[in-house]
């Protein structure tokens, strides 16, 4: 097993931050310095920064309810973030991204292999939202969003859009740019006032309470995989994606 898969399977970290750590020399392998692409054989004792790394023993996939305040961050400097507020006993990070300001189902792992792969944008897998706004929503909103908007140097892609009350509306999308539904809010003349995501892909946020977690059941699991199966875990062009005008 290559070195990188093998501090990602561990959840030690990333395959690329494994790469960095090993480009940095702070990875030995039976006391020797290691090299990007060296391979681990079974009974070899591989450290990071001088400690041992042990093989996880068991695999961690959680949704979680993400409060508004929580940021999605494992740096411990950083104060509210997710991976202390959580508390879980296993080293775990999140899949992806949910800003400070919102709230709703984030998915924890230590399985460095699925995030990508759920996560890269070229995989087109679907993240659902309900969204509040500060005034009143119009038809020509609700074109406009599910045409796309031009964000970020880019135009967004085509989405699916649900007005759910005067002001509320339900969004799907197959992206997960910065910010990205309230940037187009902004660019529409409108501000959001409230934002909770309800669903990754086939895993739903039910009636989980806020600031409470559970472990993804094992029919959920066997769908998600099967989901993932055939998706990139590196960066892939999606060929409905076009830049802005």
């Amino acid at each position: 097993m290559r070195i990188n898969k093998y501090l990602s399977d561990a959840g030690i970290c990333s395959r690329r931050e494994a790469d960095r750590l090993v480009t940095a020399g702070k990875v030995t392998i039976d006391g020797c310095v290691a090299k990007l692409g060296d391979q681990i054989e079974e009974g070899q004792k591989v450290c990071v920064n001088g400690k041992a790394v042990m093989q996880r023993q068991q695999d961690v996939l959680l949704a979680f309810h993400k409060p508004r305040g929580v940021e999605c961050t494992s740096q411990k400097s950083v104060k509210n973030n997710i991976v202390d507020y959580i508390n879980y006993p296993v080293r775990i990070y999140s899949v992806g991204r949910l800003d400070k300001d919102s709230e709703g189902l984030i998915l924890m792992t230590n399985q460095g292999d699925i995030v990508n792969k759920m996560m890269r944008s070229g995989n087109a897998h679907e993240k659902e939202y309900v969204v509040k706004v500060d005034q009143e929503i119009t038809p020509q909103f609700l074109e406009r969003m599910a045409k796309g908007v031009p964000i970020l140097d880019t135009v967004t892609r085509p989405c699916e859009i649900f007005q759910t009350g005067k002001k509320s509306f339900r969004i799907i999308l197959t992206q997960g740019l910065n910010r990205q539904i309230r940037r187009m809010c902004e660019y529409l003349g409108y501000r959001v006032v409230r934002l909770k995501r309800i669903r990754v892909m086939n895993i739903v946020l039910g009636d989980l309470p806020v600031g409470s977690y559970r472990e993804v059941t094992r029919e959920e699991k066997k769908i998600l995989f099967a989901m993932i199966q055939n998706s990139s875990n590196t960066t892939v062009r999606y060929k409905g994606d076009k830049h802005a005008k």
